[in-house]
């Protein structure tokens, strides 16, 4: 059974997208006092006594849009309302009752569809008593709600739950949990919103040639072979000295939080277009986050007879040298040429990002790689390695215990991940390379041993070293920041 939903509807301006963000308890949708943010419908997941049931944030009814896409926008807010099963008609205390609102009851009256009104605003018992003039709508008494003081949450959640349809009922094991959240990021109109909507099949975002269609972060779910995934539509990155607004610098913070909260993020490029210093910033905010990435040419099908891909291919590793273990997907996301290619590959490197290396196998292919290539002596100190262990996943971390972590320059520490990289089973994801210095009391120096012993698997370092008196284990499994 499909989880039932509430589409939240009203003119623009009435608070919408703030009860939205208050009944999800997360900011989610960009609040401002500009009309007319909110373009694309945006959904969350509530569980309230038991029952689950989506929210559906809308356009406002009846906006006159600064970018001309009045049609579009009521193409979105007709398509929440027709999705729904019940609608929150929300309306302004203070405001009062105006002709839109007038115009929008008689538009919600005629679907014959469970219809709550509420009246947002209402930051005291005046505004409550003023707001019983949205009854003459025939909607039965407005629940008063206030999303900005917080002011009878509870009871708006109640009169949602009562208002579900009697066979709405949805088990907690019918409510699948994303396997995979993959970010859809990207400069301003590389076809982001065109890829997710060949992803779900369905208009779920605006499309359209006006850079800057998308405002907000928007999660949408789908399945591929029976497993529940998330794709999130990120706004196009604007160039620093281009956020002219409140609404552009909080759309940026929505890109780089999802950035922060995927998976796996598709960063994607127009393959008619040059790489740009916004793309090379956002790349290095992907790498800086250790997100497993895949380098997404969109729009091949205008280039494919005048380019070859290995051309864009070395296009991409020379500008962007420090992500060369990114694999490179070339698609046109209107017309789903190679998505299912790249999603397969996408669920790949969230494996990789999950998988975990034994400390004899980490060992041992460090102690190649000191045996191919020495690190440089200091002075008369000599740099060296004790042994390797992973701590972590999501990034696959990796601990190097060692004498001084100064002793290695930044491209020995380089020539090491590169290493390590070309030898183990997730070398396509970031990997997180610590060095850190043992204690003087080291196992090694404990042991007698002259020279470390990188091939003992983590078993044999912790029987050795309890025959020694105040032994010093190997790293546990925990994160280190």
């Amino acid at each position: 059974m499909s989880v039932p939903k509430f589409a939240i509807v009203g003119r623009p301006n009435v608070g919408k997208s703030s009860i939205f963000n208050w009944l999800a308890g997360v900011r989610l949708a960009i609040v401002d006092d500009m009309a007319g943010v909110t373009r694309d419908r945006m959904t969350y997941l509530l569980n309230h006594e038991g029952r689950y049931f989506e929210i559906v944030d809308t356009g406002g009814i009846g906006i006159n849009d600064v970018d001309e896409l009045d049609d579009e926008i009521e193409s979105q807010i007709q398509q929440g309302i027709e999705l729904a099963q019940v609608l929150l008609f929300v309306v302004d205390a203070r405001d009062g009752l105006t002709n839109l609102d007038e115009t929008i009851a008689r538009r919600l009256r005629s679907l014959g569809k469970p219809i709550l009104l509420v009246a947002n605003k209402c930051d005291g018992e005046n505004w409550e008593t003023a707001a019983q003039e949205f009854q003459r709508f025939g909607f039965g008494p407005p629940i008063v709600v206030s999303a900005k003081n917080n002011r009878h949450k509870q009871a708006l959640l109640d009169a949602m739950v009562r208002a579900l349809p009697d066979d709405a009922e949805v088990e907690d094991h019918e409510i699948a949990e994303p396997e995979m959240k993959i970010a859809v990021v990207g400069r301003r109109n590389v076809g982001k919103s065109t890829f997710i909507n060949t992803l779900v099949n369905s208009p779920r975002m605006i499309v359209s040639e006006i850079p800057g269609t998308t405002r907000d972060s928007i999660d949408v779910r789908f399945e591929i072979d029976g497993k529940t995934m998330v794709a999130i539509d990120t706004p196009g990155l604007k160039r620093g000295k281009s956020i002219r607004n409140d609404i552009d610098f909080y759309s940026d913070h929505r890109a780089h939080r999802s950035i922060r909260h995927a998976d796996v993020v598709l960063m994607f490029f127009d393959a008619s277009q040059r790489i740009a210093n916004i793309d090379l910033k956002l790349c290095g905010y992907i790498e800086n986050n250790y997100k497993p990435c895949i380098f997404v040419v969109n729009k091949w099908d205008k280039m494919a007879e005048h380019m070859p891909t290995q051309a864009w291919s070395d296009y991409l590793r020379e500008n962007l040298a420090s992500m060369d273990y990114v694999p490179i997907a070339f698609i046109t996301g209107s017309e789903g040429r190679n998505v299912r290619k790249l999603l397969n590959h996408a669920q790949m490197l969230f494996k990789q990002s999950r998988e975990r290396g034994t400390t004899g196998e980490l060992n041992r292919i460090v102690r190649r790689a000191l045996e191919a290539q020495s690190p440089p002596t200091i002075g008369t100190r000599r740099p060296k390695i004790y042994y390797a262990t992973q701590i972590g996943i999501q990034p696959p971390t990796i601990v190097l215990k060692c004498n001084d972590p100064d002793l290695f320059p930044k491209t020995y520490r380089r020539y090491l991940l590169n290493f390590i990289r070309d030898h183990v089973k997730f070398g396509e994801v970031p990997i997180r390379l610590l060095l850190e210095q043992r204690q003087s009391s080291s196992l090694e120096e404990r042991l007698g041993s002259a020279e470390p012993d990188l091939g003992m698997s983590e078993e044999e370092y912790r029987r050795l070293a309890k025959q020694q008196p105040n032994p010093v284990e190997p790293a546990e499994e925990e994160t280190w920041e």
